[in-house]
Protein backbone atom coordinates (compact mmCIF):
# COMPACT_ATOMS: atom_id res chain seq x y z
CA UNK A 1 0.00 0.00 0.00
CA UNK A 2 1.05 3.38 -1.18
CA UNK A 3 1.65 6.31 1.50
CA UNK A 4 -0.90 8.17 -0.88
CA UNK A 5 -3.40 5.58 -0.02
CA UNK A 6 -4.36 3.05 2.54
CA UNK A 7 -6.69 -0.42 1.92
CA UNK A 8 -10.58 -0.09 3.28
CA UNK A 9 -13.62 -2.55 3.59
CA UNK A 10 -16.25 -1.61 1.13
CA UNK A 11 -20.09 -2.91 2.35
CA UNK A 12 -21.50 -2.77 -1.68
CA UNK A 13 -24.11 -4.78 -0.89
CA UNK A 14 -26.08 -7.38 1.50
CA UNK A 15 -23.27 -9.31 2.91
CA UNK A 16 -20.69 -8.18 0.71
CA UNK A 17 -17.34 -6.78 1.91
CA UNK A 18 -14.75 -5.74 -0.44
CA UNK A 19 -11.32 -4.51 -0.19
CA UNK A 20 -10.31 -1.39 -2.26
CA UNK A 21 -7.72 0.98 -2.04
CA UNK A 22 -8.52 4.75 -1.74
CA UNK A 23 -6.83 7.68 -1.87
CA UNK A 24 -6.04 9.70 1.40
CA UNK A 25 -7.35 13.16 1.36
CA UNK A 26 -5.74 16.86 1.76
CA UNK A 27 -6.58 17.95 4.76
CA UNK A 28 -7.52 21.75 5.67
CA UNK A 29 -7.65 24.02 7.89
CA UNK A 30 -10.70 22.35 10.43
CA UNK A 31 -9.94 18.81 9.49
CA UNK A 32 -7.80 15.99 10.26
CA UNK A 33 -7.14 12.11 8.95
CA UNK A 34 -7.34 9.28 11.71
CA UNK A 35 -4.66 6.57 11.25
CA UNK A 36 -6.71 4.09 13.11
CA UNK A 37 -5.06 1.62 15.24
CA UNK A 38 -8.88 -0.37 15.99
CA UNK A 39 -11.53 -0.09 15.07
CA UNK A 40 -14.40 -1.96 17.45
CA UNK A 41 -17.48 -3.86 15.98
CA UNK A 42 -20.98 -3.94 17.76
CA UNK A 43 -24.33 -5.61 16.77
CA UNK A 44 -25.32 -2.52 14.54
CA UNK A 45 -22.39 -3.28 12.54
CA UNK A 46 -24.04 -6.38 11.90
CA UNK A 47 -27.74 -5.17 11.31
CA UNK A 48 -25.84 -2.64 8.54
CA UNK A 49 -23.86 -5.91 6.92
CA UNK A 50 -27.53 -7.77 6.83
CA UNK A 51 -28.88 -4.54 5.33
CA UNK A 52 -31.51 -4.52 8.46
CA UNK A 53 -30.20 -0.86 9.11
CA UNK A 54 -30.76 0.36 5.05
CA UNK A 55 -27.82 2.42 5.21
CA UNK A 56 -26.72 3.78 1.79
CA UNK A 57 -23.65 1.43 -0.54
CA UNK A 58 -21.31 1.43 -1.79
CA UNK A 59 -20.06 2.38 2.03
CA UNK A 60 -16.99 1.93 4.05
CA UNK A 61 -18.13 0.75 7.50
CA UNK A 62 -17.13 1.58 10.97
CA UNK A 63 -18.24 3.69 13.64
CA UNK A 64 -15.98 2.90 16.66
CA UNK A 65 -12.49 4.18 15.34
CA UNK A 66 -9.79 4.62 18.11
CA UNK A 67 -6.58 6.21 16.48
CA UNK A 68 -3.66 8.55 16.29
CA UNK A 69 -3.93 11.96 14.42
CA UNK A 70 -1.47 11.47 11.56
CA UNK A 71 -2.88 14.91 10.04
CA UNK A 72 -4.52 17.84 11.49
CA UNK A 73 -5.65 21.69 10.24
CA UNK A 74 -4.90 24.26 12.57
CA UNK A 75 -8.29 24.94 13.27
CA UNK A 76 -9.23 21.98 14.40
CA UNK A 77 -6.16 21.40 16.38
CA UNK A 78 -7.16 24.03 18.37
CA UNK A 79 -10.81 23.42 18.12
CA UNK A 80 -10.54 19.72 19.71
CA UNK A 81 -7.31 20.25 21.59
CA UNK A 82 -5.01 17.77 19.86
CA UNK A 83 -2.21 17.61 17.78
CA UNK A 84 -0.49 15.44 15.63
CA UNK A 85 0.58 12.01 17.17
CA UNK A 86 -2.18 12.44 19.99
CA UNK A 87 -4.59 9.16 20.52
CA UNK A 88 -8.13 10.09 20.25
CA UNK A 89 -11.18 8.31 20.58
CA UNK A 90 -13.68 9.23 17.74
CA UNK A 91 -17.19 9.96 18.46
CA UNK A 92 -19.37 8.47 16.09
CA UNK A 93 -22.13 11.07 15.56
CA UNK A 94 -21.26 14.31 12.93
CA UNK A 95 -23.49 17.17 14.26
CA UNK A 96 -24.16 20.66 13.15
CA UNK A 97 -23.51 22.63 16.49
CA UNK A 98 -25.99 24.84 15.58
CA UNK A 99 -29.53 23.43 15.31
CA UNK A 100 -31.91 23.70 18.62
CA UNK A 101 -30.79 19.83 19.64
CA UNK A 102 -26.77 20.76 19.44
CA UNK A 103 -27.30 24.01 21.61
CA UNK A 104 -29.60 21.94 23.61
CA UNK A 105 -26.72 20.26 24.27
CA UNK A 106 -28.29 17.21 22.25
CA UNK A 107 -25.92 17.28 19.61
CA UNK A 108 -26.82 13.54 19.41
CA UNK A 109 -29.87 14.24 17.90
CA UNK A 110 -28.71 16.74 15.39
CA UNK A 111 -31.37 17.81 12.79
CA UNK A 112 -28.32 17.45 9.89
CA UNK A 113 -26.37 14.77 12.23
CA UNK A 114 -24.85 12.15 10.13
CA UNK A 115 -22.97 9.11 11.38
CA UNK A 116 -19.44 7.70 10.51
CA UNK A 117 -20.34 4.29 8.49
CA UNK A 118 -23.11 5.70 7.27
CA UNK A 119 -21.70 8.64 4.72
CA UNK A 120 -21.86 6.68 1.56
CA UNK A 121 -18.20 6.58 -0.61
CA UNK A 122 -19.54 8.92 -3.63
CA UNK A 123 -19.54 11.94 -0.87
CA UNK A 124 -15.67 12.98 -1.01
CA UNK A 125 -13.60 12.22 0.22
CA UNK A 126 -14.42 8.69 1.02
CA UNK A 127 -12.84 7.10 3.89
CA UNK A 128 -15.92 7.70 6.43
CA UNK A 129 -15.62 4.71 8.56
CA UNK A 130 -13.04 3.13 9.98
CA UNK A 131 -13.01 -0.73 8.17
CA UNK A 132 -9.59 1.44 6.83
CA UNK A 133 -6.05 1.95 7.64
CA UNK A 134 -7.17 5.63 7.74
CA UNK A 135 -10.21 8.05 8.36
CA UNK A 136 -11.16 11.47 7.43
CA UNK A 137 -12.08 13.87 10.62
CA UNK A 138 -14.89 16.16 9.32
CA UNK A 139 -14.54 19.91 11.02
CA UNK A 140 -17.57 18.72 12.98
CA UNK A 141 -16.46 15.61 14.60
CA UNK A 142 -16.07 15.36 18.36
CA UNK A 143 -12.91 13.15 19.42
CA UNK A 144 -11.48 12.76 23.37
CA UNK A 145 -7.90 12.83 23.61
CA UNK A 146 -6.81 8.98 25.55
CA UNK A 147 -3.36 7.60 26.77
CA UNK A 148 -1.41 6.40 24.62
CA UNK A 149 0.19 3.69 27.18
CA UNK A 150 -3.52 1.69 27.26
CA UNK A 151 -3.89 -0.92 24.97
CA UNK A 152 -5.78 -0.48 21.98
CA UNK A 153 -8.30 -3.23 22.42
CA UNK A 154 -8.67 -1.96 25.81
CA UNK A 155 -9.16 1.79 25.08
CA UNK A 156 -11.95 0.87 21.94
CA UNK A 157 -13.76 -0.43 24.66
CA UNK A 158 -14.71 3.19 25.01
CA UNK A 159 -17.70 3.21 23.04
CA UNK A 160 -19.82 0.37 24.68
CA UNK A 161 -18.84 1.75 27.88
CA UNK A 162 -20.08 5.05 26.98
CA UNK A 163 -23.47 3.13 25.46
CA UNK A 164 -23.88 1.30 28.74
CA UNK A 165 -23.36 4.99 30.68
CA UNK A 166 -26.09 6.42 28.59
CA UNK A 167 -28.22 3.98 29.00
CA UNK A 168 -28.02 2.53 31.90
CA UNK A 169 -27.41 5.57 34.16
CA UNK A 170 -28.12 9.13 32.02
CA UNK A 171 -31.26 8.04 30.02
CA UNK A 172 -33.47 6.81 33.06
CA UNK A 173 -31.83 9.00 35.93
CA UNK A 174 -30.28 5.92 37.86
CA UNK A 175 -29.82 6.69 41.20
CA UNK A 176 -28.42 5.00 44.35
CA UNK A 177 -30.45 2.09 45.88
CA UNK A 178 -32.79 1.43 42.48
CA UNK A 179 -33.14 -1.88 41.33
CA UNK A 180 -31.58 -2.02 37.47
CA UNK A 181 -32.48 -4.93 35.23
CA UNK A 182 -30.71 -5.21 32.01
CA UNK A 183 -31.90 -7.49 29.56
CA UNK A 184 -29.04 -8.85 27.31
CA UNK A 185 -25.40 -9.84 28.43
CA UNK A 186 -23.70 -8.67 25.49
CA UNK A 187 -20.71 -6.20 25.69
CA UNK A 188 -23.27 -3.08 25.52
CA UNK A 189 -25.39 -5.14 28.35
CA UNK A 190 -22.32 -5.51 30.41
CA UNK A 191 -21.27 -2.14 29.94
CA UNK A 192 -24.97 -1.30 31.88
CA UNK A 193 -24.00 -3.51 34.63
CA UNK A 194 -20.53 -1.42 34.82
CA UNK A 195 -22.51 1.82 34.87
CA UNK A 196 -25.04 1.09 37.18
CA UNK A 197 -22.92 -0.22 39.70
CA UNK A 198 -20.86 3.00 39.73
CA UNK A 199 -24.29 4.96 39.70
CA UNK A 200 -24.75 3.45 42.73
CA UNK A 201 -27.38 0.97 42.23
CA UNK A 202 -28.20 -1.36 44.83
CA UNK A 203 -28.99 -4.78 42.67
CA UNK A 204 -28.54 -5.02 39.51
CA UNK A 205 -30.37 -8.00 37.62
CA UNK A 206 -29.07 -9.44 33.97
CA UNK A 207 -31.04 -12.22 31.69
CA UNK A 208 -30.08 -14.32 28.94
CA UNK A 209 -29.63 -17.42 26.81
CA UNK A 210 -28.50 -20.21 27.58
CA UNK A 211 -25.70 -19.98 25.61
CA UNK A 212 -24.57 -16.93 26.90
CA UNK A 213 -23.51 -18.18 30.32
CA UNK A 214 -19.93 -17.37 30.08
CA UNK A 215 -21.25 -13.91 29.57
CA UNK A 216 -23.55 -14.21 32.57
CA UNK A 217 -20.74 -15.42 34.50
CA UNK A 218 -19.02 -11.75 33.50
CA UNK A 219 -21.89 -10.02 34.62
CA UNK A 220 -21.52 -11.08 38.08
CA UNK A 221 -17.72 -10.48 37.96
CA UNK A 222 -18.50 -6.58 37.08
CA UNK A 223 -21.21 -6.25 39.87
CA UNK A 224 -24.49 -8.21 38.93
CA UNK A 225 -26.14 -9.65 41.87
CA UNK A 226 -28.32 -11.91 39.78
CA UNK A 227 -28.62 -13.21 36.56
CA UNK A 228 -31.19 -14.94 34.94
CA UNK A 229 -31.68 -18.05 31.81
CA UNK A 230 -34.64 -16.89 30.21
CA UNK A 231 -34.89 -20.64 28.77
CA UNK A 232 -34.58 -22.66 31.60
CA UNK A 233 -35.92 -20.06 34.39
CA UNK A 234 -39.48 -18.64 34.38
CA UNK A 235 -38.62 -15.03 34.12
CA UNK A 236 -41.37 -13.49 35.16
CA UNK A 237 -41.86 -14.97 38.54
CA UNK A 238 -37.97 -14.91 39.01
CA UNK A 239 -37.65 -10.98 38.54
CA UNK A 240 -40.89 -11.12 40.97
CA UNK A 241 -38.63 -12.74 43.71
CA UNK A 242 -35.92 -11.31 42.91
CA UNK A 243 -37.35 -7.91 43.56
CA UNK A 244 -40.29 -8.45 46.42
CA UNK A 245 -42.35 -8.23 43.56
CA UNK A 246 -41.55 -4.45 43.07
CA UNK A 247 -40.47 -4.97 40.03
CA UNK A 248 -36.81 -3.05 38.94
CA UNK A 249 -36.54 0.92 38.77
CA UNK A 250 -35.09 0.97 35.58
CA UNK A 251 -34.94 -1.50 32.47
CA UNK A 252 -32.84 -1.43 29.90
CA UNK A 253 -32.95 -4.14 26.47
CA UNK A 254 -30.18 -4.23 24.62
CA UNK A 255 -31.03 -7.35 23.20
CA UNK A 256 -31.02 -7.81 19.37
CA UNK A 257 -33.86 -8.24 17.22
CA UNK A 258 -35.80 -10.12 20.02
CA UNK A 259 -39.27 -8.68 20.35
CA UNK A 260 -39.97 -10.57 23.53
CA UNK A 261 -38.48 -8.82 26.03
CA UNK A 262 -40.21 -5.31 25.04
CA UNK A 263 -43.36 -6.72 25.53
CA UNK A 264 -42.05 -8.48 28.93
CA UNK A 265 -40.65 -5.23 30.04
CA UNK A 266 -43.98 -3.65 31.00
CA UNK A 267 -43.91 -6.68 33.62
CA UNK A 268 -40.94 -6.58 34.85
CA UNK A 269 -41.19 -2.70 35.41
CA UNK A 270 -41.87 -1.13 38.90
CA UNK A 271 -44.89 1.16 38.89
CA UNK A 272 -43.74 4.81 38.09
CA UNK A 273 -40.20 3.16 36.54
CA UNK A 274 -38.57 3.58 33.17
CA UNK A 275 -38.07 1.07 30.38
CA UNK A 276 -34.78 2.18 27.81
CA UNK A 277 -35.02 0.47 24.40
CA UNK A 278 -31.76 0.22 22.95
CA UNK A 279 -32.00 -2.80 21.26
CA UNK A 280 -32.54 -2.55 17.53
CA UNK A 281 -35.77 -5.42 16.34
CA UNK A 282 -35.78 -4.49 12.45
CA UNK A 283 -38.76 -2.24 12.76
CA UNK A 284 -40.84 -5.13 12.98
CA UNK A 285 -43.99 -4.63 15.41
CA UNK A 286 -43.85 -5.92 18.77
CA UNK A 287 -47.03 -7.89 19.09
CA UNK A 288 -49.15 -7.80 21.92
CA UNK A 289 -47.83 -5.03 23.71
CA UNK A 290 -50.29 -3.68 25.71
CA UNK A 291 -50.16 0.16 26.52
CA UNK A 292 -52.39 -0.09 28.99
CA UNK A 293 -49.80 -1.24 31.70
CA UNK A 294 -47.97 2.13 30.65
CA UNK A 295 -50.65 3.88 31.86
CA UNK A 296 -52.15 1.89 34.89
CA UNK A 297 -48.34 1.72 36.12
CA UNK A 298 -47.56 5.30 34.74
CA UNK A 299 -44.37 3.50 32.98
CA UNK A 300 -42.05 5.93 31.13
CA UNK A 301 -40.77 4.64 28.15
CA UNK A 302 -37.67 5.74 26.52
CA UNK A 303 -35.81 5.31 23.39
CA UNK A 304 -31.74 5.30 23.02
CA UNK A 305 -29.82 6.54 19.77
CA UNK A 306 -26.29 7.15 20.09
CA UNK A 307 -23.78 8.17 23.12
CA UNK A 308 -23.19 11.80 24.55
CA UNK A 309 -20.28 13.65 25.39
CA UNK A 310 -20.80 13.50 28.31
CA UNK A 311 -21.39 9.04 28.65
CA UNK A 312 -18.30 8.99 26.50
CA UNK A 313 -16.30 11.12 28.81
CA UNK A 314 -17.67 9.13 31.98
CA UNK A 315 -16.37 5.54 30.34
CA UNK A 316 -12.58 6.85 29.18
CA UNK A 317 -12.47 7.41 32.84
CA UNK A 318 -13.46 4.74 34.17
CA UNK A 319 -10.93 2.73 31.43
CA UNK A 320 -7.86 4.83 32.40
CA UNK A 321 -8.72 4.50 36.13
CA UNK A 322 -7.81 0.71 35.64
CA UNK A 323 -10.20 0.35 38.64
CA UNK A 324 -11.86 -2.87 36.44
CA UNK A 325 -10.79 -5.68 34.69
CA UNK A 326 -12.45 -4.67 31.06
CA UNK A 327 -10.03 -6.37 28.96
CA UNK A 328 -11.84 -9.31 30.23
CA UNK A 329 -15.34 -7.96 27.58
CA UNK A 330 -12.78 -8.29 24.77
CA UNK A 331 -12.20 -11.55 22.81
CA UNK A 332 -11.11 -11.15 19.20
CA UNK A 333 -9.32 -9.16 16.84
CA UNK A 334 -9.36 -9.90 13.20
CA UNK A 335 -7.68 -8.14 10.31
CA UNK A 336 -9.08 -5.56 7.70
CA UNK A 337 -9.54 -8.22 5.05
CA UNK A 338 -11.71 -10.71 7.75
CA UNK A 339 -14.14 -7.96 8.66
CA UNK A 340 -16.82 -9.88 7.32
CA UNK A 341 -15.34 -12.69 9.67
CA UNK A 342 -15.25 -10.87 12.36
CA UNK A 343 -19.33 -9.69 12.02
CA UNK A 344 -19.99 -13.23 11.63
CA UNK A 345 -18.06 -14.55 14.94
CA UNK A 346 -19.75 -11.34 16.78
CA UNK A 347 -23.03 -13.13 15.74
CA UNK A 348 -22.58 -16.05 16.16
CA UNK A 349 -22.56 -17.56 12.78
CA UNK A 350 -19.24 -19.24 13.38
CA UNK A 351 -18.99 -22.00 15.01
CA UNK A 352 -17.85 -23.20 18.13
CA UNK A 353 -16.63 -19.34 18.54
CA UNK A 354 -18.40 -17.22 21.32
CA UNK A 355 -17.15 -13.07 21.21
CA UNK A 356 -18.33 -10.62 23.09
CA UNK A 357 -15.93 -7.36 22.27
CA UNK A 358 -14.31 -7.55 18.38
CA UNK A 359 -11.70 -5.37 17.25
CA UNK A 360 -10.33 -4.71 13.61
CA UNK A 361 -6.54 -4.18 13.49
CA UNK A 362 -5.55 -2.23 10.36
CA UNK A 363 -1.95 -3.27 9.37
CA UNK A 364 0.25 -0.31 8.98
Amino acid sequence: MSASKTLAMVLTDRRQLEPREMALPTIGHDDALLRVEVCGICGSDYEQFEGVLRTPMPVIPGHEPLGVIEAIGDGAARRWGVDVGDRVAVENMISCRFCPECLAGRSHLCRRRRIYSYVPLEEPPGLWGAYAGFMYLHADSMVHKMNRNLPAALAVLFNPLGAGYRWAVEIPGTKPGDTVLILGPGQRGLACVLAAREAGASKIIVTGLAADAGKLALAREYGANHVVDVQNEDTRARIRELTDGRGADVVVDVSSYALEPVRESLDYVAVGGTIVLAGVKGFKPVPDFVTDKIVMKEIQIRGAIGVTSSAYRSAIRLIESGSQELDRMHTHDFTLRDAAQAIRTLAREVEGEEAIHCCLVPEH
